[in-house]
Parts: structure tokens; C-alpha cells; sequence
């Protein structure tokens, strides 16, 4: 369900077609690397004078104009409630870290000051996920989720470099990535597999001809490097952060860089960080596999109510399955001129199950596919690739290609990716040929990668609140076990939601919120091995 030709991570709190915050982005989690050949990724900083210069320089915080189209479009932030504005600014960071003395970026940034100023703690950063996804345009749409935190904390976010208004990574179009996302990419013979491998190709190209000159450094690393340099130029001593998504990944290679300069830290819906490519793919065609088998027993649980054909959770799978078999023969209708395709389709459901209050949506899309109409269930893929009603792109599926490959050092034949399908079909009938194919993603980028896993390890590091939901579809619940133990011991504490869905914290459960904001608000955190239901 890849957002560009890369595997992918998730990216919650997107905003969607079906409401104002939602959770969005690509299907296929992957661990990628962080940074590459010469991008900043060396221990030690030169050019202390320009490092100096650059943490004490002072933002022009600006009443926020609406998101570009590269964040997503919509309109400008409305105030929160009591009035508080968002203010946004540009902060400048080096584009290459190991010359801090050549060209500078800027970095887009928000905020919300904090409601009880008198108590203030300092500024918490958000980071929602992808890569690719805009904190720009994603924090006020997800605001009222962190309404308690607000009361001490300034609400901050960011678009990472080579996001929305950070020096955008910009690829194809809007006619070639409709073309793009509605291609076979599930192919069935020599032919399709041809088309398929072209098309990554072109797409990449396309990367390399229109922002060669930043995919080197848009990797994870410099990401976090990004982190810490904002959180000087914030004010604060300690960085207080909460990452969802890909965002507790970039969370761990900060405080793997930063260790003593974490202060309280929060990681919701886990990648697991000791996964490399293909695993994180694999584990994530079982954790959609789970998600769907829910879905469907939930369906047959509630009788006739149910839309869907079957008197098993099998029994509509199987025929979820014979219907996407049907679309690889002949797309139907979608939206205006735009034919749903089988690929749209497997990337609508992927989209669906991220949160269980979608499942609705889902059950009314399949149904109304069935008879022909494959509006909902295309409307649900365009939300995962960042395409807007209009017609419009957002720069995720560019960034994410951008981030993902210039991390992740694997690059995967043809030969090789075939060879692997079987695997993948055995542990999801539905998904398993997607995020196969899905692992060919980086194969033509023009940028080499450096990690196949990244280094987390973290001693010296504060207490790290690290949430897993058992039924989460994107991060599998043992990618939170997975990453308490790569922070190393006596850092990650870990904490599990018994539920469904992308993320425990916006999800609304109570046991989680009263958790994580003891900890963020009081210091206190919770007990290890603490179980929420």
C-alpha cells in the first residue's frame, strides 16, 4: 500500500476526505537508515562557530498562512479554544551537517503556546509520522487529542526537511502520479513486470531530475540532528518529544545521538527498529492480515447489520479476495474520469484499517464496490497517497520515497523480490503480493542508503515511554518489546493498549492518556509492563 514506489512507513493524523484528522499514509513499514554518504552523519561537529550561530539564532514567529499544496492544502489553522493562535517560523539548519559552514535549508515549524504559562514546561515536539507526512499541517489538526498536554507545553511540529515547506522533495506530477498509483502493482507476468520495474524507474528519475540536490540529505539522522537544533533555538535544555508512527523511530535515533539531552520522551505505535527491510515488511503483511481478520469477525459478529457476504470472518475474506481478483481484470467506476484498479483498492482497505472507527467506511466502500461503485474505496487510497479532492498532490509520496530510500540500505532485484512472494502470500492472501513487489521500492533510487537497521541503543538516556496496541495493523505490537530493548536497559518503558488501531494515545483510550500525561506533565512514569484495555 505504498504511498511511491519505496516501502513505507505509516504516518498517523493525516488529514482525510472523511474527517480532519486521520490517520493516513503508506502500508509497508520499513527500518530504514539514517542519512547517507556525507550527510551529517559523523559524530563530531565542525564549524563551531557556525553551529553557535545557528542555535542562538531567533525565530519570527507569524500568524500561519494555509498549509502549501506540498502540506496538503485547506485552510489556515483556526485558533484552539481560549483564543490561542498558531504561530509559525522558518528555522535555518545546515544542509550538510559535516559542512556547517556551506548552504542552509529552512525548516518549517508551529506552535502553540502553552495555556497555563505560569507552569510551563517547555516545548513538546510532535513528529505524526510517514516520513513524509507535514506536522505543519497535521499538529492543528490533531490538537484536540493533546488538550491536557497543552496546559504546560508548548504544542510544537515541524515539516522535516525535504517535507511540505522544508526544502520539498519534488517528483512526478499530479497527471503521472495518478497514472502512478493506479498502476498494476501487483504484476502477473513478464509484460507487467516490465511496466512495473519502469515505472519505479521513472519515478525516481523524475526525483533525481527535479531535487537531486537534496535527496543526500533528507535521511533520518539529519532529521534528528534538525530535532536538536530546534530544541536549542526553543529554549530548552532537554528535548520533550512524542513521536507516533515512524516518528518514535526518529525518536530513537535522537536519543541514540542525544542521549543526555532527552527529557521526557513518548513513542506510540512502535517500528520495530531490529527489523530490516524485508522483515518489516513481512511484519507488516501479518499485521494487516490481523487487522482484517478483526474486521471481518467483527462484521459477522453484528448479523444481518453486516453488508458484506458470509457467515464466517473467512468467508468475507475470501470474497474480499475474489473481488480484488476481478478488479486486476477490470477496473469499475470511481471517481469522475478515475477507474478504481486493483491496486487502489488493496491501498483504500490498507488505509481503512488503521483505525477502527474507519472500519465503517470500509464495510459501506466494499459494499458499494460490489455493485460497481468504487468511490469510497478509491476516496481512501487518494487519502493514503496525499491526493486532496482537488486533483493535488502533497509532497508525502516524494518525500517518503526520498527518506525512506535514502535511509534504508537495501535494494532488491527483480530475481529477488519473486523469490520472496511465496512468503509473503502465506501470511497475507490480501496484502502479502503488495508489500512483496513493495520491496523492489528503492531498487532504482539514485541515492545509496546507509543502515539496514538503525542503531537506537541509548544508554545514559532518561526514562522512554514506549506504547504497543496488539491489534495495530501498520507497527505491530512487538515492535514496542523490540524497540524497549534496543534503547537498552533501564530506558524504554514499555506499556501495552489491548486494542485496534494506529496509535493508543489519539486512539482516546483513558488507561493510555492518563499514562503518558503523568509522565509528560508530573515526570512520573508509569510502570513497566503496564496493561491497558
Amino acid at each position: 500500500m505504498p504511498t511511491s514506489s519505496a516501502a513505507v512507513r505509516t504516518t498517523a493524523l493525516r488529514t482525510t476526505a472523511l474527517r480532519a484528522a486521520a490517520l493516513a499514509t503508506s502500508a509497508a513499514v520499513l527500518l530504514t537508515a539514517a542519512g547517507c554518504s556525507g550527510s551529517g552523519d559523523k559524530g563530531d561537529e565542525p564549524g563551531e562557530e557556525r553551529a553557535k550561530d545557528l542555535a542562538s539564532q531567533t525565530l519570527d514567529w507569524q500568524k500561519c498562512p494555509p498549509p502549501s499544496e506540498a502540506e496538503g492544502g485547506g485552510p489556515a489553522p483556526s485558533p484552539l479554544p481560549g483564543g490561542i493562535a498558531w504561530e509559525c517560523a522558518f528555522m535555518d539548519a545546515p544542509l550538510d551537517y559535516d559542512k556547517p559552514d556551506g548552504d542552509t535549508i529552512e525548516l518549517a515549524l508551529i506552535r502553540a503556546r502553552a495555556r497555563d504559562t505560569s507552569k510551563r514546561i517547555g516545548s513538546l515536539i510532535f513528529n505524526f509520522g510517514g516520513p513524509g507526512g507535514s506536522g505543519v499541517a497535521n499538529l492543528p489538526a490533531a490538537a484536540p487529542d493533546y488538550a491536557a498536554l497543552h496546559t504546560r507545553y508548548d504544542l510544537v511540529s515541524f515539516d522535516p526537511r525535504g517535507v511540505g515547506r522544508s526544502a520539498a522533495v519534488e517528483c512526478e506530477d499530479d497527471k503521472q502520479l495518478d497514472a502512478y498509483f493506479a498502476q498494476d502493482w501487483t504484476p502477473d507476468d513478464t509484460a507487467e513486470e516490465k511496466t512495473y520495474t519502469n515505472n519505479l524507474k521513472t519515478f525516481a528519475g523524475a526525483c533525481e531530475k527535479n531535487s537531486g540536490e537534496h535527496l543526500p540529505y533528507v535521511g533520518t539522522t539529519n532529521a534528528a540532528r534538525d530535532m536538536d537544533l530546534m530544541r536549542q533555538v526553543l529554549g530548552d535544555d532537554k528535548l520533550y518529544y512524542f513521536g507516533i508512527s515512524y516518528g518514535t523511530e526518529l525518536g530513537g535515533v535522537y536519543a541514540h545521538l542525544f542521549p543526555t539531552k532527552v527529557g521526557r520522551a513518548v513513542f506510540d505505535a512502535v517500528v520495530d527498529p531490529t527489523k530490516n527491510y524485508e522483515q518489516g515488511s513481512l511484519g507488516q503483511a501479518k499485521g494487516f492480515q490481523l487487522a482484517l481478520t478483526n474486521f471481518a469477525q467483527d462484521c459477522v459478529d453484528r448479523g444481518e447489520e453486516c453488508l458484506l457476504p458470509g457467515t464466517t470472518a473467512q468467508e468475507i475474506q475470501d470474497w474480499i479476495i475474489a473481488m480484488l481478483n476481478e478488479l486486476d481484470k477490470k477496473p469499475i467506476a470511481g471517481i469522475g474520469d478515475r477507474k478504481l484498479t486493483q491496486s487502489q483498492a488493496t491501498n483504500g482497505i490498507a488505509q481503512a484499517l488503521y483505525s477502527k472507527e474507519y472500519w465503517e467506511f470500509l464495510e459501506q466502500g466494499l459494499d458499494e464496490a460490489d455493485g460497481g461503485n468504487g468511490a469510497l474505496l478509491l476516496a481512501l487510497s487518494d487519502s493514503m497517497n496525499g491526493r486532496s479532492e482537488n486533483g493535488h498532490y502533497s509532497n508525502l509520496s516524494a518525500a517518503n520515497a526520498a527518506i525512506n530510500c535514502v535511509d534504508s540500505k537495501d535494494r532488491w532485484s527483480l530475481a529477488q523480490t519473486k523469490a520472496k512472494l511465496p512468503e509473503f502470500r502465506k501470511v497475507s492472501p490480501v496484502f502479502g503480493d503488495y508489500l512483496g513487489w513493495g520491496l523492489m521500492g528503492c531498487t532504482e533510487w539514485p541515492v545509496p542508503g546507509t543502515w539496514h537497521t538503525p542503531d537506537v541503543s541509548a544508554p545514559g538516556a532518561p526514562p522512554i515511554v514506549v506504547i504497543g496496541t496488539t491489534g495495530d495493523p501498520a507497527t505491530p505490537y512487538e515492535g514496542a518489546r523490540a524497540m524497549v530493548n534496543a534503547l537498552g536497559k533501564g530506558v524504554g518503558v514499555e506499556v501495552t493498549y489491548r486494542g485496534e488501531g494506529h496509535g493508543a494515545y489519539n486512539g482516546g483510550n483513558k488507561c493510555v492518556q492518563q499514562a503518558v500525561n503523568v509522565y509528560l506533565l508530573e515526570g512520573k512514569a508509569p510502570a513497566a509492563g503496564t496493561v491497558c484495555q
